[in-house]
């Protein structure tokens, strides 16, 4: 019985996602034809539309005695999104931290604090040239939307797999790094891996 409400609930959660991901893709996808302005104006107008066809039917219901005038959507105004003075100034603090901390990171990075750090940002830099040949921003933003919801659906049923796979990955990213940065430091041997650095003697 527990594990058939389960059920229920993940499909329940999984139709929601669902239903956030098209109308989310649906938007973006408008973009392509129409302005930023006509797509919101007219979502907003949708939505108008819906919400207020709904507030007159619970009215019409109420005055015709078949319903309690409870308003249809009393969840929705009585959810409290008000912040305190202590909570907005911790979220402006670490707005604040966290925007000073990116901009002390790519001061770092452009001014080649570190050499190896500022050439791995020239290669992503580089790559990212060719992807920006290939698509533009929205269609980026549309295929992240699509990763956000899809991906840890896919990772949840594939958990053992991917894990596996992105263990070789990174395995492999390793080696590379470790190669990268004995480049920069002058091209010396690889450390030795035997204890105490003794290596084995030879017959």
């Amino acid at each position: 019985m527990a594990s058939k409400v389960m059920d229920l609930i993940y499909w329940k959660d999984t139709e929601r996602s669902g239903m956030v991901l098209t109308a989310l893709v649906v938007g973006l996808l408008s973009l392509f034809q129409l302005s930023i302005i006509t797509v919101v104006s007219t979502v907003s107008l949708a939505v108008m539309c819906f919400t207020i066809s709904v507030r007159i039917y619970y009215q019409l219901l109420y005055v015709l005695s078949w319903g309690d005038g409870q308003h249809p959507f009393k969840s929705y105004l009585d959810l409290d999104i008000s912040f305190s003075g202590e909570q907005a100034d911790l979220y402006m603090q670490k707005a604040i931290v966290l925007t000073l901390s990116a901009l002390d990171s790519l001061r770092r990075l452009f001014f080649v604090e570190h050499l190896f750090e500022s050439l791995k940002l020239l290669f992503l830099m580089y790559l990212v040239t060719y992807l920006g040949g290939l698509c533009n921003g929205l269609t980026i933003l549309i295929i992240s939307v699509i990763a956000l919801f899809s991906l840890p659906l896919f990772y949840e049923r594939r958990q053992e797999q991917v894990d596996g796979f992105i263990g070789k990955i990174q395995a492999q990213i390793d080696n590379v790094k470790d190669f990268l940065r004995r480049l920069v430091q002058g091209g010396g041997p690889p450390p030795d891996t035997t204890p105490g650095g003794a290596k084995p003697k030879t017959q």
